[in-house]
């Protein structure tokens, strides 16, 4: 085995074992407490859940699927522990992303979009 094999393995083995140590709660997303503290200012109108569905369908279904179920790609958006987070914290994770899940974050996107987004999720977990 060659010194360069030898040294990225132990670089490998360093990292899986620096992740394990980690405290469970550090693996986990959650946004900061001040996100909790924001509403959604948006009423759940029909043309408002009609735009956040078109958005959810442009670019949250490839990874999260067609009614936010999940997929191989993303988690299951529909789950009590999504549902239960704050609208605000929901805005702040569809704004910041997460790269370590390879979640894109969408701050590109005008506010009132993400505000959509979050009020799609709430209404397509009442159907």
């Amino acid at each position: 085995m060659s010194a360069r094999s030898s040294i990225a393995g132990v670089c490998v083995f360093a990292a899986m074992v620096s992740i394990a140590a980690q405290p469970q709660r550090e693996r986990t997303w959650v946004a900061p407490p001040a996100a909790d503290s924001r509403h959604n200012p948006l009423n759940e109108e029909a043309e408002i859940l009609a735009g956040g569905s078109k958005l959810f369908r442009q670019r949250c279904a490839l990874c999260h699927g067609q009614d936010g179920t999940g997929t191989n790609r993303g988690p299951n958006l529909m789950t009590r522990h999504v549902q239960h987070q704050s609208d605000g914290a929901l805005f702040w994770k569809i704004s910041s992303g997460n790269t370590r899940t390879g979640m894109p974050g969408y701050s590109f996107l005008p506010e009132v979009q993400r505000w959509q987004l979050v009020s799609h999720l709430r209404a397509q977990a009442r159907e």
